[in-house]
């Protein structure tokens, strides 16, 4: 072939052509089997969800599971299993909750504490006030009128057909569309609505408490007798916890409402009296909260680090097993593979298990902070009374020595769904790569590569600090509808052929990135915004 022709080809030839990813098919099938054939996530499961429950961070539920499962991970072989602390706050539990209806007829209603939420002194007995509170200027009227009452403080939840299936998996065709770039929107309206939120809340927190009704309650955003339940009080010392604030199933929620006639006019408008008894209470011996680490140690890149994570945190109305009990399985049990078989990683394997995640990825920034990257203290007045979550990334940022050691990082939670591919968070120079490391499992289903990004998971604050950090692709099963910070996050709602299969992609990964000569490709390290001028500023900027 001329000269001219074979450059001519060399130009077409797509690159991924050009310099193919090695994979070690012997390995790969080493781990299918120990992965399908040896799994035991499964057991794993068990014990996280239906022996040591709900892991709410702060709670001692929590604590025992960071004990179990460094004493899990050791057991295996790894090493440098630890607890890694960080300051959080108080911890809660509730050991009882009984709602029930007394007047006009005497009714057993599904109701659940939401987290922080204080208890009652025993039972207690009060009659029902409608009082939607959608914002702060709804507080007044309320001022004298409701000592004593149980507060009713959301409208009627209206029922609607589903709008998709409740068990939910990709289509080829999903996953085709999955696979095409979109622009990203902005989060600023989104950040926005959540300092909205968290401010009412703590207003209604502090007002609650100063009227003293005997309880509040709100309706679940979930209908079918699904009560979906997050945090309520404050877990922060000092900070107001308001008075017993619960969470009902929507059916029994409008079954009340209209007894009190408040719904199109429709009832007869009978007084309804509840009686109300939670057990619950706060632990402040220990304010700090704790991840769960441990490794498999590398050889001749030792001082290298490939990552994988998920967050062993819960909500309290279920026991976590969806959100994301899940995902640590998945994690130990890549770890269990790996370590069964015996591999001799280059780079070191660290695994870890976050807590603080459904408070705002607190785990595994704290963990940043002391290991790879900070950022300056923000100290904007208009900020300092938010959560460090809901404040603005503050400049310049500051990278420590470890951060440069980081080869990938991996994380797992979006349920019990198996993993059908992954996201590159726009990294371009990556996708070649994990359409080769894929390319093993495609009869598994896991075989779409797309370039956009995802949030509401851990690898959140890996990638904005400049590591190269990832979330699979899994199939939503009944994640959203069901079982999400629900009483329906149970052991039953776990798929084990999609755990086993997620195990297997997951160990796979770790070991491909522990072995190729190079660390992932980096995307360009985040850089400070412009910063945002008026039009007047703009027109003197330009003026001649």
């Amino acid at each position: 072939m001329p000269r001219k022709l074979i450059l001519a080809f060399l130009v077409l030839v797509p690159f991924s052509l050009q310099a193919e990813e090695p994979v070690d098919l012997s390995v790969m099938t080493r781990i299918r089997d120990e992965g399908l054939h040896h799994s035991q996530v499964m057991a794993t499961l068990h014990q996280l969800t239906d022996v040591l429950g709900p892991r709410l961070t702060g709670s001692p539920q929590l604590k025992e599971a960071n004990e179990w499962t460094r004493r899990q991970l050791e057991s295996w072989g790894l090493a440098n299993a630890h607890l890694e602390g960080y300051p959080f706050g108080r911890g809660w539990s509730f050991s009882a909750c009984a709602v029930r209806m007394v007047s006009p007829r005497q009714f057993p209603l599904l109701a659940l504490p939401k987290a922080w939420s204080p208890a009652t002194s025993g039972p207690v007995r009060g009659e029902v006030l409608k009082a939607e509170i959608k914002s702060e200027k709804d507080l007044e009227p309320l001022k004298g009128k409701i000592a004593g009452k149980i507060l009713f403080v959301d409208g009627p939840v209206e029922f609607k057909d589903p709008e998709h299936p409740d068990f939910q998996r990709y289509s080829r065709e999903q996953l085709g569309e999955l696979g095409d770039y979109k622009v990203p929107r902005e989060e600023s309206d989104w950040r926005k609505g959540a300092i909205e939120r968290w401010r009412l809340r703590a207003k209604v927190n502090e007002f609650m408490e100063k009227e003293k009704p005997l309880a509040v309650v709100e309706a679940s955003s979930r209908p079918n007798g699904v009560v979906r339940v997050t945090g309520g009080g404050s877990w922060v010392p000092g900070e107001s916890v308001g008075v017993p604030t619960l969470v009902m199933a929507a059916e029994h929620y409008n079954q009340i409402l209209r007894l009190l006639g408040d719904r199109d006019g429709d009832g007869d408008g009978k007084p309804v009296e509840l009686e109300i008894d939670l057990a619950a209470r706060f632990h402040d011996d220990d304010l700090k909260a704790y991840n769960t680490v441990a490794e498999i140690p590398g050889t001749d890149r030792k001082d290298e680090l490939v990552m994988a994570g998920a967050h062993l945190d819960s909500w309290h109305a279920g026991t976590g097993a969806t959100d994301n009990a899940a995902g640590s399985a998945v994690v130990m049990e890549a770890a269990r593979i790996l370590k069964a078989l015996g591999v001799k990683p280059r780079r070191t394997l660290r695994f870890a298990l976050w807590t603080g995640e459904e408070e705002g990825y607190l785990g595994s920034v704290a963990y940043i902070k002391q290991h790879f990257a900070t950022r300056p203290e923000n100290k904007d007045p208009e900020q300092q009374d938010l959560p460090e979550r809901y404040r603005t990334d503050t400049w310049p940022l500051t990278l420590k020595p470890e951060h440069a050691k980081v080869a990938a990082y991996f994380n797992l939670d979006n349920g019990t769904g198996k993993v059908r591919g992954i996201y590159t968070e726009e990294n371009a120079a990556v996708r070649p790569i994990f359409e080769a490391w894929l390319a093993p499992f495609a009869d598994l289903g896991a075989d779409t590569v797309t370039l956009r990004t995802t949030s509401g998971t851990d690898h959140v604050p890996f990638d904005q600090v400049g590591l190269p950090g990832f979330q699979f692709i899994q199939d939503e099963m009944d994640y959203e509808p069901r079982t999400h910070h629900t009483n329906l996050d149970t052991y039953d709602h776990l798929s084990r052929e999609d755990m086993m299969q997620a195990s297997v992609i997951l160990a796979a990964f770790l070991y491909d990135a522990a072995m190729r000569p190079e660390p992932l490709p980096r995307k360009p390290l985040p850089q400070e915004p412009p910063k945002k001028t008026s039009r007047d500023e703009q027109r003197k900027e330009t003026a001649p």
